[in-house]
């Protein structure tokens, strides 16, 4: 099924090609990162596609155009998207319930969330402003601004605060200013990788959804080189999918038990997954 008329609408002509390489493996659930060939042994070989099983299925709202998703402390935070719809929410993972939901104003489309310290930043789409809030109270402490488009953004501590704007490169962030600090293309096999959507710090890799697929990628920091492609196209077909549903967006990483999440824009299901080769 062709993504919704609203999002091909939003986005039409900003697909491009791209793919990439580098190997790693997980079982089980867990991440495990393999051995690391050499960058340009690497930018010659695309990187291999892993598949997927489901290990547990969650409720998930499906009003909520998911944009960002991270899980701290036993909870997800999410960001929803649209003009007049965009939101900041706290979820109970086992039921989907809504535990705490501001509005975003109306000229705002909001786009990928991250956790610094205390403080929630969300983006937003076109608008070139960044919203930081307080992660318990919710109430916004600061704007920033960038200047180029707000698609995905985390935090890690040792990895530091990474965002994407839908083309084939990573922004590096202070998180204190939020100016940008380094860039970084995206390659699999010397071959930009475009349209990288929603982020998520996982074992040392940057993962992100590929926008108008159902596939993620996982991505070495340091060089831009693919490591591996992670095919999530049975996990809900898009010939199941009702008009409503939009593409696969989201992932969120439990670092503690080392699940990892994923969901999709209006999906009514969100999903533990482990990765399987």
């Amino acid at each position: 099924m062709l993504p919704s008329p609203r999002t091909s609408a939003i986005r039409a002509g900003l697909v491009r090609l791209g793919v990439a390489s580098l190997v790693a493996t997980i079982a089980a659930g867990a991440v495990v990162t393999g051995a690391h060939v050499r960058d340009d042994d690497a930018q010659r070989a695309a990187a291999p596609v892993y598949g997927h099983r489901v290990i547990t299925s969650y409720p998930h709202d499906p009003a909520a155009f998911t944009q960002g998703l991270l899980y701290r402390d036993g909870v997800l935070y999410e960001s929803t998207g649209l003009y007049g719809e965009s939101s900041l929410r706290r979820v109970e993972l086992e039921t989907g319930k809504v535990l705490q939901r501001i509005s975003v104003p109306r000229q705002y489309f909001a786009e990928g969330l991250a956790l610094v310290g205390d403080a929630l930043v969300q983006l937003t789409w076109q608008e070139h402003t960044g919203l930081v809030y307080d992660r318990r109270t919710f109430q916004q402490r600061r704007t920033f601004t960038y200047p180029t488009e707000g698609w995905g953004i985390d935090y890690d501590e040792r990895g530091g605060l990474v965002m994407s704007d839908g083309s084939d490169r990573l922004s590096f962030l202070d998180p204190q200013t939020f100016a940008v600090v380094r860039t970084l293309p995206v390659v699999d096999a010397g071959r930009p990788v475009t349209n990288l959507n929603e982020l998520e710090w996982i074992e040392g890799e940057i993962w992100a959804n590929v926008w108008m697929t159902d596939r993620l990628v996982r991505i070495n920091p340091s060089t831009g080189v693919v490591a591996s492609w992670v095919n999530l196209d049975t996990l809900w077909p898009r010939a199941e999918r009702p008009p409503t549903a939009d593409v696969l967006n989201g992932i969120a990483y439990d670092r503690d038990r080392r699940r990892i999440f994923v969901t999709g824009k209006n999906w009514p299901r969100l999903y533990h997954i482990a990765v399987t080769q």
